[in-house]
This record gives structure tokens, C-alpha cells and sequence, in this order.
């Protein structure tokens, strides 16, 4: 074969690999699932629980649809990171801009109720996000559209000294599944950050 025909088949091979990758999981070192969608991936590798699906580009009409696992009612870690190059606001949806439509549905396998579900942001993990940081629950805006559960018709916000998002006024029975909807923004994005989930149970 001439060279130029191997580079050119290199090169499709390349591409097509790329595109399969998107909405799939892909096997780590550590064998842990890695969900490519869009311009960002998604992990569960901090482990607690297990996601069962990824889709969507991040945008209103296409948000991000993380499906979940969730074995117990102690907080996990989602691990979020971007695949493409990032540039802020940048509305192609070939860049990772730092505005991501999200919604969560999570599926109750602990065999307990959940009564609330708090999510924290983590630019370093470990370390609450603050006002400061660029990363919040959409912290430029007072309103409720871009906010809702199908299991919770109440929620609460707080941007200081940490970025939580706690829905409350309602309840997950085991063999559920609740669904979350909110918009992450980062002004300042960063390669990774943390999305923080917490289901609560009855105190007694």
C-alpha cells in the first residue's frame, strides 16, 4: 500500500475510534468506568456507588443525563473532567465552556428511604467549593428554572462557605428512582472538579 494511503487509514481509524468513545464507558488501569459524553467524563473511580449510563452534550435542550447506582445512604464522589480543550462560554459544543445542564437519576439501592439529597461542589476534592472560585449551583441567578426533582418539591442553596444544593420535602423509597436537574457553571474552568452526593435518611 502507498504511505500516504496508510497515514489516511490511520487517520480514519483514529476518528472512528474517537466517536465510538462518546456515551460509552471505557476501561480504566484501576478497572473503573470512565463515561465520555460531550466534552467532559465522568467516573465513579472514588467508589460508593455505581453509574449505569451517561448521554447528552451538557446544553439546555441536551443536558447531561448521569444514571446512578447507589448501594448505601453515605455520601459519594462523582469525578467530572474534561476530554476536549477548554474555553469559556464558547457556545460550538465542541469546547468545554463551564456551563453544564445536568440531570441525576439516581437509583435507591440502599434499602432505606432517603428523605433529603444534598449535592456539594469540589474544585479540590475534599475541600468545599467557595463564592469565589468560579464553580457553583448557578450562583449568578435567584431563580428556580433550571432546578427540580420529580422526588422533592423543595430545595435550598448556599454559596458560602461551601456550594450546596439540598432538596428536601419529599422521599426515595428503596427501588426508586429520583431525578435531580440543575446547572453547574464554572467561571474559571478547571480540568477536574467533584460533584458531591449525599442522600439523607430519617434521624429516627
Amino acid at each position: 500500500m502507498h504511505p500516504r494511503r496508510h497515514i489516511l487509514a490511520g487517520v480514519a481509524l483514529l476518528i472512528a475510534t474517537c466517536l465510538s468513545s462518546a456515551g460509552r464507558s471505557q476501561e480504566t488501569e484501576a478497572d473503573q468506568k470512565v463515561w465520555v459524553s460531550g466534552a467532559y467524563s465522568f467516573s465513579d473511580e472514588l467508589g460508593g456507588f455505581r453509574i449505569t449510563g451517561v448521554s447528552g452534550s451538557g446544553t439546555r435542550e441536551d443536558p447531561f443525563v448521569v444514571r446512578e447506582e447507589l448501594e448505601s445512604s453515605s455520601p459519594v464522589t462523582l469525578t467530572m473532567r474534561t476530554i476536549r480543550p477548554i474555553r469559556p462560554f464558547d457556545s460550538s459544543g465542541f469546547y468545554a465552556n463551564g456551563i453544564m445542564f445536568m440531570r441525576i437519576e439516581a437509583l435507591n439501592n440502599s434499602g432505606q428511604a432517603w428523605v433529603e439529597f444534598e449535592f456539594e461542589l469540589q474544585e479540590v476534592e475534599g475541600k468545599p467549593s467557595d463564592f469565589g472560585d468560579g464553580l457553583s449551583f448557578d450562583q449568578r441567578r435567584t431563580d428556580s428554572a433550571n432546578i427540580s426533582s420529580n422526588s422533592f418539591s423543595r430545595y435550598s442553596r448556599d454559596f458560602e462557605p461551601f456550594d450546596r444544593l439540598r432538596f428536601i420535602d419529599g422521599k426515595v423509597d428503596p427501588g426508586e428512582i429520583a431525578d435531580f436537574s440543575f446547572l453547574l457553571t464554572d467561571y474559571t474552568p478547571r480540568w477536574r472538579f467533584y460533584l458531591v452526593q449525599d442522600p439523607r435518611i430519617p434521624s429516627s
